[in-house]
């Protein structure tokens, strides 16, 4: 369900399923093997304009229908008595008393889903603001910057922007998915076109809210905006963007800050990265104990991720484009001013 987005907006379902596309399991032999179509029903929310064809918002509440159809409950019969490291087992069943075993329901990756699907319509209330995001490291391994390039991030099965890196990174992961391991990544997002004022002072920081937002996507670990945790090894000269006068506006010589400052908008990219924890379901044995609280030893059968990051990019573009979304309807409401980026 996604709640608050404005009417008359066009609403094309091809341009929602490719964003669906990109996350879905299955593409390559470094995601689960799970075979889902990830097709996106419309339930509600839009409007059949009859000369057209065309699909609209109404203002309501947009329900939106994604059905699993290659589960296998079977797969963790071994597991439903016994806690696996690393993942929501336990804290979900000391909070509930009760847990579904059968893949971790919320604590899923499969919970991901949805979250595409809402960043694809939070992405027609921003049309002027463009997010891409890219794979940035795999375990120890960095991409080399001086190869970045964007156009690469759909060229290769690891949404990497360092087309090198992400050949290189193959063997990898070829080497842990064979051995029944997993490994984490950092995934960066970049919003280009966000206008400065976006944002609050102290509650409802922009920062804070994106920060939020990464954080919420299951197994991600840590977040930084800008420079981030880097910015604690600077001295005050070094980490300060410097600023000059524009034809227009004044301009920032760096953006060590990620695009906001005091929690706002200051109109340079804005800047996010992310760390994704290695993906707790794997072959390897690993000592547990069972509900009952005794000692003993599991191993995660089924068809799991090696690196659950390389599908968290398009999970992380949709996070920002959700946090973006809500900004820019803030900003307009109370000042007025869409600085021209919004429907």
């Amino acid at each position: 369900m996604v709640d608050g987005c404005p009417p008359r907006l066009d609403v094309d379902l091809g341009d929602i399923q490719r964003q669906m596309d990109r996350r879905k399991p299955g593409q390559s032999r470094f995601t689960t093997q799970r075979r889902e179509d990830d097709e996106v029903k419309i339930l509600s929310g839009v409007f059949e304009d009859e000369l057209t064809g065309g699909l609209k918002t109404t203002g309501t509440p947009i329900s939106m229908l994604i059905e699993n159809k290659d589960q296998r409950s079977k797969d963790y019969s071994e597991i439903r008595d016994k806690y696996r490291p690393g993942h929501a087992d336990f804290t979900y069943f000391e909070k509930y008393g009760i847990r579904d075993y059968r893949g971790g329901g919320r604590a899923s990756a499969r919970e991901t889903a949805a979250r595409v699907a809402a960043g694809a319509i939070a992405r027609l209330v921003i049309p002027a603001v463009t997010i891409r995001a890219s794979l940035v490291q795999i375990g120890p391994y960095r991409i080399d910057r001086s190869r970045f390039d964007w156009h690469e991030v759909d060229n290769n099965p690891l949404f990497c922007a360092d087309r090198q890196a992400a050949s290189d990174w193959a063997d990898y992961l070829d080497g842990l998915r064979k051995s029944g391991d997993s490994v984490g990544a950092v995934v960066e997002v970049v919003a280009t076109g966000v206008p400065p004022g976006w944002g609050a002072p102290v509650y409802g920081k922009l920062s804070a809210d994106l920060a939020s937002a990464m954080m919420s996507i299951n197994a991600v670990k840590g977040v930084e905006i800008g420079e981030g945790m880097h910015a604690a090894e600077l001295t005050g000269s070094a980490n300060a963007d410097e600023m000059r006068a524009g034809p227009e506006a004044p301009w920032f010589k760096s953006n060590k800050a990620g695009g906001i400052l005091g929690g706002i908008s200051n109109g340079d990219p804005v800047v996010v990265r992310f760390a994704v924890k290695p993906t707790s379901s794997i072959l390897t044995p690993r000592q547990t104990v069972t509900m009952d609280n005794r000692n003993t030893d599991i191993v995660t059968k089924g068809r799991h991720d090696p690196c659950v990051g390389i599908r968290a990019v398009p999970i992380g573009e949709a996070m920002m484009a959700c946090v973006l979304a809500d900004h820019f309807l803030r900003h307009r409401a109370q000042t007025g001013r869409d600085g021209g980026v919004g429907y």
